[in-house]
């Protein structure tokens, strides 16, 4: 599925991107800012994505993270691989403001696509 974001054949509000890796809004959010990173290889395990990757994901992260904590009120951007809901590697960026507010079961919070639009250009127009 995230191989259909990134090729475009799916809409998806995009962050950033690089020859690598892409990132963009959760469409089910836990948290206002959630969003993904993913490489543009499609590999299902973390841990078996290349030692490139594995070194370079983080640099990219931390750039939409960065982003994503001068727009959204937090006190971090919280990072978390799960890898059991899409067989694509990636990782969360959740912006949290306690440890609680990473559960993974609690229930999306709400937002539209309009909304999603709106904070997937202010987040952009921060990555530098």
């Amino acid at each position: 599925m995230f191989t259909k974001l990134i090729n475009r054949e799916l809409p998806a509000h995009v962050l950033f991107e690089d020859d690598s890796f892409f990132s963009f809004l959760d469409i089910h959010p836990m948290a206002r800012g959630h969003a993904l990173v993913v490489p543009k290889r499609e590999e299902d395990y973390f841990f078996d994505l290349r030692e490139d990757e594995l070194s370079n994901i983080l640099p990219f992260a931390k750039k939409v993270a960065t982003a994503i904590e001068q727009v959204v009120e937090c006190k971090r951007v919280g990072l978390s691989v799960v890898g059991l809901e899409v067989p694509h590697a990636h990782l969360h960026l959740i912006p949290i403001n306690r440890v609680s507010d990473m559960q993974f079961g609690k229930a999306a919070i709400q937002m539209s696509d309009e909304d999603l639009s709106a904070l997937a250009d202010e987040i952009r127009s921060k990555i530098r």
